[in-house]
């Protein structure tokens, strides 16, 4: 019981944090500003300057129908995490943000930060296995009729239509591209957040003195390596080939181990955006 109290209340922190970074980059920069960012929120956001309906609300409205369709494809566990985050981002939205100042300056900046904080927000909404719904429901509806659709051209497509759906309602081309670059900076930096701040290293080292190397790297670094034995082409020798995956930090401190041991090591580092398994992402 404790243990899933304790996993109810750091999904909740993930949900609070992750919401009030995506309400800032609607209600205080995009809301005001004459553009709207593409997907499903995008839309409510033209609703509101169209007849004045609260964002929040009308988007888990929209979205709800969504998610009960889309329900086979996303799985239950992962719809519930979903809703929870929509529900508070909706609170924040209609109940606290209307009380705070918005920006009012450049639509040129308020594009550019309402895209980061979004980003920032729907970053942390992935990070613990949910999403801010909206275009991820579509995509998952239409994928299901049209598998061979990619995802890239579905998301592309429905972030278009809605963008320029805004050069309608707001009267000016302006708005066209001030929601391109609010949907391409976010983007941008959930990308970044997901895959780059996360990134770790892997070393491909080539020693004569493997047990050695392997030794010292789990002293002091606390990493396991995976040996294989070889030789050289080029000389003949024998040689130990390790496989080495580790933190960015990790890496240069490695690095610096090998070179102690063995001068003549051989040494290849390259960046590895995604490993999944014990020690790293689960």
């Amino acid at each position: 019981m404790q243990s899933q109290i304790k996993k109810f209340l750091l999904s909740l922190c993930f949900d609070m944090l992750g919401s009030t970074l995506y309400s800032i980059g609607i209600a205080t920069f995009a809301q005001k500003a004459d553009f709207a960012p593409g997907g499903v929120l995008g839309f409510a956001l033209i609703l509101y300057h169209l007849w004045g309906f609260p964002v929040g609300v009308t988007s888990l409205l929209l979205n709800l129908p969504l998610a009960a369709l889309s329900i086979r494809a996303l799985g239950r566990n992962s719809l519930y995490k979903t809703i929870q985050s929509m529900v508070c981002y909706t609170i924040l939205l209609d109940g606290i943000f209307p009380y705070i100042p918005y920006y009012d300056g450049s639509s040129m900046l308020a594009a550019l930060f309402s895209g980061i904080f979004l980003g920032m927000g729907m970053a942390i909404f992935y990070m613990h296995g949910s999403s801010s719904g909206g275009t991820d429901f579509l995509t998952l509806l239409i994928q299901s009729k049209r598998p061979k659709f990619s995802i890239g051209f579905v998301i592309m497509t429905i972030d278009v239509m809605i963008i320029l759906l805004g050069w309608w309602v707001f009267g000016n081309f302006e708005s066209v591209l001030y929601g391109i670059i609010s949907t391409a900076a976010c983007s941008i930096v959930m990308d970044w957040i997901l895959y780059q701040i996360g990134t770790t290293k892997s070393l491909l080292i080539i020693t004569k003195c493997g047990e050695t190397v392997v030794a010292k790297i789990a002293y002091h670094c606390k990493r396991s390596s995976i040996a294989i034995q070889g030789f050289s082409t080029y000389s003949g020798n024998e040689k130990t080939v390790l496989i080495c995956t580790c933190s960015n930090v990790q890496a240069y401190r490695i690095q610096k181990i090998v070179k102690s041991i063995d001068a003549n090591a051989f040494i290849i580092l390259t960046n590895s955006g995604g490993v999944f398994g014990e020690g790293f992402r689960e």
